[in-house]
């Protein structure tokens, strides 16, 4: 139970390395919010999960809706003590001249400026409570990245470098603030980052992971959980890979 009494908020908490997430967080004792656009996926869980969770349909990339999404919570728990700006998206394999400007800023807006929208609403409220815990999910892409993926490889280098400058402004306030970078797991990301999905593609993605396994939500869950505990209260800043090996 380590984060028993804590609250908390998954954006893009549904499905995926959200969901991984959220079950690992009601594991360990949390009430968590399941913010998700898509609001059915976010009632389906909550309901599996039961009392400890609530289901909160948010636009990560609208203002509005995100400052909607803190109140709520508020209300709802008292207090919020962890965020993980989860939601993303990307944007298929192509020459970065031939991405069309549309997906350039759908890839920016929600993997970017979601981050930077859920902390204009939600710092102020933990520097109030002098402490909380703030997790990005980037990517092994922000570190090492995939031809024919450029922009969404920039937007989560962008995310790595938000992490650790937000982690160095906010510390005196007893807010640490952290990212993990996943390797492409079992999640429905996982055909737009290859394109196609085949045993073939598969295996040329799978032979860059030393530990040879795509990664899967619970293994993003485990390390988000322990990043957002007091067992991790000396750690802020770091961009954790959780690859495999993949950036070795």
């Amino acid at each position: 139970m380590r984060l028993k009494n804590k609250t908390s908020i998954v954006t893009g908490g549904a499905s995926g390395f959200g969901a991984g997430i959220v079950r690992k967080f009601v594991a360990e004792g949390a009430r968590v919010m399941i913010a998700d656009i898509n609001e059915t996926g976010a009632k389906a869980l909550a309901n599996e999960l039961g009392d400890m969770c609530v289901a909160q349909r948010v636009d990560v990339a609208d203002g509005s809706s995100v400052k909607a999404m803190m109140e709520a919570a508020i209300a709802e728990f008292g207090a919020v003590d962890i965020v993980v700006n989860n939601a993303g998206v990307t944007h298929l394999p192509n020459a970065l001249e031939d991405i069309c400007e549309e997906d350039f800023d759908r890839v920016l807006a929600i993997n970017a400026k979601s981050v930077y929208l859920s902390a204009k609403h939600i710092v102020p409220h933990m520097k109030g409570n002098k402490s909380g815990a703030i997790l990005n999910v980037a990517s092994t892409a922000g570190v090492s990245p995939r031809p024919r993926l450029s922009w969404y490889n920039a937007s989560k280098g962008w995310m790595i470098t938000a992490t650790k400058s937000m982690a160095v402004e906010l510390a005196p306030f007893g807010i640490r603030v952290n990212a993990i970078n996943p390797v492409a797991g079992e999640t429905p990301l996982l055909q737009s980052f290859m394109g196609e999905d085949t045993p073939e593609i598969r295996a040329r993605f799978l032979s860059t992971i030393p530990l040879g396994r795509f990664s899967q939500p619970e293994d993003m869950g485990n390390a988000v959980c322990f990043l957002c505990s007091d067992e991790a209260s000396m750690i802020t800043g770091v961009a954790m890979e959780v690859d495999g090996g993949r950036c070795i």
